[in-house]
């Protein structure tokens, strides 16, 4: 599947279009060049998904934990994770990422090169791509 995000005006629909077709699928690994655009698309998810938190990237704090208001498709937990910064897989260990992956909650993963190696078998991979003419294109 290809979801065109044409600008900033119309992430949201684009957002809309991408939860429409998720299905059952809970653990979502973004992928894309720094500015490519995965910070603020996972933002419009969650926005689109009922959420009301201040929605920015854990670059630092490695996973954000968002809720959700009566969204049809998930617990009412978003955990957003930016693993950028890490250095180890071990890190990614000692934080505790089963409880995250395997909660049933959404999973909005940035950076997921980085950990492939503990990925769930079934995570969906997403690549955003910046287009010549500054759209972006997403593939699931």
């Amino acid at each position: 599947m290809e979801i065109r995000i044409e600008s900033l005006d119309t992430i949201r629909e684009s957002a809309r279009t991408f939860i429409n077709q998720i299905g059952d699928a809970r653990v979502f690994a973004f992928y894309g060049k720094m500015g490519a655009g995965k910070t603020t698309f996972v933002k419009a998810i969650c926005e689109e998904l009922g959420s009301e938190d201040v929605i920015t990237s854990p670059t630092f704090s490695i996973v954000n934990e968002y809720t959700t208001h009566q969204s049809p498709i998930t617990t009412d937990l978003i955990y957003h994770f930016d693993f950028y910064r890490i250095k180890k897989l071990e890190e990614v260990y000692d934080m505790g990422y089963e409880e995250y992956f395997y909660s049933g909650a959404l999973c909005l993963i940035e950076w997921p090169e980085l950990i492939e190696d503990i990925l769930p078998d079934d995570a969906v991979k997403v690549t955003i791509e910046e287009q010549a003419d500054g759209t972006r294109k997403v593939s699931f």
